[in-house]
């Protein structure tokens, strides 16, 4: 599977062929994935955002692929996603994100003045903290038989989103009014919300963000579960 998909005809995958022998490409980046985790997700949404051609391998979490041998190579910690790219491979959803932003010179995504750096630094920590303790938390409850207490959970995630929601009546994305890389790292955790109870219907500015990070070109969607709120 590729996140990236040209229409092709006869005639130009002859010349693209042709091409390829005179100029071999550069191997795609690979990207070890499971489609129910929003971390993986993550990587995914970011890699289409950006236009990038990447291989999809899904791993099979359920028979216990992500503590085998080879993965574990690639993972130390049995999870995922990892993206390959020239021999290298890196883990952890957020550290992906600014990876690819830096090695592809998105100072769109990512900017590089202090504080812009420091805003974006500031989300993506909330994403591995708040976010994950919060909603994803919440969602591992009903998808996963997680054993969380599901008030204390729903509790923090409506604290974080609503904290979120005030952040985005001042602009139309999480750091100001163009999107970065924080605003990806949040997403698929909020958009997910409602399958682990945690109802999104008084966050109407975090439903409107989430609108405007759908109509992103290149945006593709984090598969949904019939359950909780969404079944």
């Amino acid at each position: 599977m590729h996140v990236y998909i040209e229409n092709l005809d006869v005639a130009r995958v002859r010349a693209s062929s042709e091409l390829a022998l005179r100029h071999p490409k550069e191997p795609l980046m690979k990207l070890y994935h499971f489609p129910l985790s929003g971390h993986a997700h993550r990587a995914l949404l970011f890699l289409s955002l950006l236009g990038v051609k990447a291989e999809v391998v899904d791993v099979d979490l359920a028979n216990g692929e992500h503590k085998k041998p080879d993965f574990l190579k690639l993972n130390p910690f049995g999870q995922v996603p990892v993206l390959e790219d020239d021999g290298v491979a890196i883990s952890d959803s957020n550290a992906i994100l600014v990876y690819a932003a830096t090695k592809l010179g998105r100072k769109d995504w990512l900017p590089d003045d202090p504080v812009g750096l420091a805003k974006v630094q500031k989300w993506l920590s909330v994403a591995a903290g708040e976010i994950a303790y919060g909603p994803a938390a919440a969602r591992l409850i009903t998808v996963f038989g997680a054993d969380f207490r599901a008030d204390e959970v729903i509790s923090r995630a409506h604290h974080i989103l609503g904290l979120i929601n005030a952040e985005l009546e001042k602009d139309r994305f999480i750091t100001g009014n163009r999107p970065t890389i924080a605003d990806v790292a949040l997403y698929s955790y909020i958009v997910s919300a409602p399958e682990g109870n945690v109802d999104l219907a008084p966050h109407q500015e975090v439903r409107h963000w989430l609108a405007r990070i759908e109509a992103l070109p290149g945006f593709v969607p984090f598969p949904k579960t019939a359950i909780g709120l969404a079944a």
